[in-house]
């Protein structure tokens, strides 16, 4: 039986914009050499009064909308970030509050870069357990304000975001929904792609660390595989799938793995150019643009793909 359903989405970006040319002024890099190493060419990043909470609710009335739905009819709200307003509470609690659906359960979830996918699964499965009828599901970062701005390995790659769906519980009726999903972690592999401050460590932030090559080697292996595990648990072909969203990190990251799996280029949707690395942001976002532009259909099967530090990572495939 089908999973969940998604009923909408949304999103929501800071209103400032950086273009390469910018950060060329501050740090040593330029358009070219992030282009050619990143495929990025610009990234919003949230400003005055713009926070991860702020985001998040601003994507999630946005994918209320295209639902059609009710606030007060979402029973759950998770909420997948690496960079909450506050320590607690959760920042999915700031959304339920500014949407007025007081009551159901929320609470954020912590994977990184693959805390939507995590955060789908979690609502997924409680949503199967009758726990709510509806959820909304959402990735939102601030990044920037955890990075080293004079650190150009990291500081070029990362953008704020949030993207959101609406959830529907199964109904036992037609064949849309969530078929599959498969995740995974690696805590082996800490030291690859971290933050280096925590309330418990060092009681400050912290700033992004990441060795580049080690993480770009593990996620064209890992990103693959995952994806094969999703086809075998459901039993689709490569060929059937009409799109490949995945966590926008690299362009040449997604060109990789496409080739791995024989993907054919143009099924694989590409936002890094714009929105760069926005985390737990990036797949919904991703999602979202690609509904609202018309690529992708009702009916259309739809691969979700991420991995984030730590690591962990997963895929998530779907029939809109």
């Amino acid at each position: 039986m089908s999973g969940s359903r998604v009923l909408g989405t949304g999103s929501a970006l800071p209103r400032r914009v950086v273009t390469n040319a910018e950060l060329a002024e501050t740090v040593d890099t330029s358009d070219e050499w992030i282009v050619a190493r990143t495929g990025i060419r610009q990234r919003h990043i949230a400003g005055e009064g713009e926070t991860t909470a702020s985001l998040a609710i601003a994507a999630a009335r946005a994918a209320l909308e295209d639902a059609g739905v009710e606030a007060a009819s979402i029973g759950l709200i998770v909420l997948a970030t690496a960079t909450p307003d506050n320590t607690f509470p959760a920042t999915a609690t700031k959304v339920q509050a500014a949407l007025g659906c007081q009551g159901g359960v929320a609470f954020d979830i912590g994977a990184v870069c693959s805390g939507f996918l995590y955060a789908l699964a979690t609502a997924d499965s409680l949503l199967r357990t009758g726990m709510a009828r509806r959820a909304l599901v959402i990735g939102a970062e601030t990044f920037s304000r955890i990075l080293d701005w004079q650190d150009r390995t990291t500081c070029v790659l990362f953008g704020d975001g949030a993207g959101a769906v609406v959830l529907e519980a199964p109904s036992g009726e037609g064949d849309s929904g969530i078929l599959g999903t498969r995740l995974h972690a690696d805590g082996d592999q800490h030291d690859l792609l971290y933050v280096d401050g925590g309330p418990s460590t060092t009681q400050t932030v912290g700033h992004v660390r990441m060795r580049g090559p080690e993480v770009f080697r593990h996620a064209v292996v890992n990103l693959a595989d995952v994806l094969k595990e999703v086809l075998e648990e459901t039993g689709v072909s490569v060929s059937e799938i009409d799109w490949v969203v995945p966590h926008q990190a690299n362009a040449r990251i997604l060109d990789a793995t496409a080739r791995k799996l024989g993907l054919a280029p143009e099924k694989v949707v590409v936002t890094v150019q714009d929105h760069a690395n926005t985390s737990a942001a990036s797949v919904p976002l991703a999602l979202d643009v690609a509904r609202k532009d018309g690529r992708i259909k009702p009916g259309d099967l739809v691969m979700l793909e991420a991995m984030g530090g730590g690591f962990t990572w997963g895929a998530s495939l779907i029939r809109m």
